[in-house]
């Protein structure tokens, strides 16, 4: 495997650590190449995820919890289980509504994540 990649195969989620991305924000960069990247991210309520935008097609399930989720201008309400994509440098954030995970996956992979 290449310098950006994970080394591993079968990943634990104990053997990660989370990062502290703010107060209420923190994430687990779980396994990637340069192609595909699968990141965790835990939302305390009222967290905010910034409206932004990447090159990265992203594709993200929401775990747990609720989140206003905004791609593109137009916002809806998600909870556990459902499924939101956004294509590559399209605006979006996100609003935590309830306590919640989400699991995102870029493609490629996020550089900027790893350090």
């Amino acid at each position: 495997m290449g310098t950006n990649e994970s080394t591993v195969v079968f990943i634990e989620d104990s053997s990660i650590k989370w990062e502290q991305m703010d107060s209420s924000i923190k994430r687990k960069v779980m396994a990637w190449n340069e192609n595909l990247m699968l990141v965790k991210v835990k939302f305390d309520k009222g967290g905010v995820g910034a409206l932004h935008q990447h090159h990265h097609s992203q594709i993200s399930h929401i775990e747990s919890g609720k989140f206003e989720i905004e791609i593109g201008g137009v916002k809806k309400v998600l909870s556990a289980g459902d499924v939101f994509y956004i294509p590559s440098n399209i605006l979006h954030g996100a609003v935590c509504l309830e306590e919640g995970v989400l699991i995102d996956v870029f493609n490629p992979m996020r550089d900027d994540f790893i350090k």
